[in-house]
């Protein structure tokens, strides 16, 4: 088990864009299973985006409801309805908000063994993968905020 470094608030990698995964090899494997200790070992986690440990790679881990997800290179290609979240964030301890969110997504990735994986999810799961993959993006979901809590 190794665990590694949360990166928070203003660190400025939590705003850069990830760079694609070229090769699921041993090497990404091992990242993915660091970031998936690194959130069992966190409170209140949900998913993890790599950039929140301090890696610039497009990769996510989820382990959410009934879901653990090891994610490269994950993409939102198609999104339907809207709704209102209740959102927080490892990297932003203390700070949660509502958004809007779309209802339903669908995501296309590898998993953990470059195997291409296309699957759509709804309410909670959408709302967490919209999250991770806008971390992805450099994005946070406090720019995405209507109304602190």
């Amino acid at each position: 088990m190794a665990t590694r470094q949360l990166r928070y608030n203003d660190d400025s990698i939590l705003r850069k864009k990830c760079k694609p995964v070229t090769a699921v090899d041993d090497k990404i494997r091992q990242i993915l299973e660091d970031m998936m200790d690194t959130l069992h070992e966190t409170p209140n986690g949900a998913a993890l985006a790599a950039n929140q440990v301090g890696l610039l790679k497009r990769l996510v881990v989820i382990d959410y409801e009934s879901y653990y997800l090891k994610l490269v290179n994950p993409k939102i290609i198609g999104q339907s309805g809207v709704q209102e979240c209740i959102e927080g964030c490892l990297s932003f301890p203390d700070i949660v908000g509502k958004t809007i969110r779309p209802q339903k997504v669908t995501v296309q990735a590898l998993d953990e063994n470059g195997k291409e994986m296309l699957f759509t999810m709804e309410d909670e799961m959408a709302k967490c993968l919209c999250h991770e993959i806008e971390h992805l993006d450099g994005e946070v979901f406090i720019d995405k905020v209507i109304e602190f809590l």
